[in-house]
């Protein structure tokens, strides 16, 4: 299907149907369980695209975000920055079956924000002396040693906003900017899924985060799963089980 208005999509299997691939680089949005284009997500499973490498700061849950496409062998390589809440990413990483370029959550943050502003690469003391330095350029400056850090694109990157206008202008809440906006500059065709669509002019300029000219496709999310990533609690004085009579 084509677009329904200028950048906007009935759905989010017609905003990629045309433009995803076997092999390519995908960046997806979110941080845990919160900002995640858990429709975008859904419909790269429908499609079938495999051989992926995907750019996350995490790798989602079992069943949930990319824990769908793990579970569906679509993944290939992950360049990410925390893992630890995937049971099935842990099967396959240390079975041999998905490659991992794994990076501090500060450099994975500075890398896709390098690669949407043009610039190829940087120096970070970050990493310096560990793991993450093998087999990369180093450079002592005053007597501390930086490693050098490729600046990361994406072929597509997938997106989630609270909101939008129809010429593509995003607006994002709360922990879903942490990695949303910077991958949205990042991706050759950046598609994004909002939970709340109006029309252009509609948002006060002073309030977007990602200009409309790095969107190029839009889609109405609904239904939403609001996990929690690890619920965490204690007891409360003053009542059986943590409960205050």
């Amino acid at each position: 299907m084509n677009a329904l208005h200028g950048k906007v999509y009935p759905d989010a299997v017609s905003a990629l149907r045309d433009i995803l691939r076997d092999g390519m680089t995908l960046m997806s949005g979110g941080f845990g369980a919160c900002g995640v284009p858990e429709h975008l997500i859904a419909a790269v499973k429908t499609l079938g695209a495999r051989d992926l490498t995907v750019v996350s700061n995490n790798a989602g849950l079992d069943g949930f975000g990319l824990g769908v496409l793990l579970a569906t062998r679509q993944i290939r390589k992950m360049i990410s920055s925390y893992v630890g809440e995937n049971k099935e990413f842990e099967r396959q990483y240390l079975a041999g079956e998905l490659e991992l370029e794994f990076n501090p959550q500060g450099t994975l943050a500075e890398r896709i924000r390098a690669g949407g502003a043009g610039i190829y690469a940087f120096y970070t003391r970050t990493g310096a002396g560990t793991l993450v330095a093998e087999g990369k350029e180093q450079r002592v400056v005053d007597g501390e040693t930086y490693i050098l850090e490729k600046g990361l694109t994406a072929d597509i990157s997938l997106v989630r906003a609270w909101k939008a206008d129809t010429e593509g202008n995003l607006v994002y809440r709360k922990t879903a900017r942490n990695f949303n906006p910077p991958m949205a500059t990042a991706g050759r065709i950046t598609v994004a899924e909002v939970e709340h669509l109006v029309e252009a002019g509609a948002i006060d300029p002073d309030q977007i985060h990602t200009p409309g000219i790095y969107v190029q496709r839009l889609v109405v999310g609904t239904s939403y799963s609001r996990l929690i990533e690890k619920r965490t609690t204690r007891k409360r004085p003053g009542g059986a089980d943590g409960v205050v009579a």
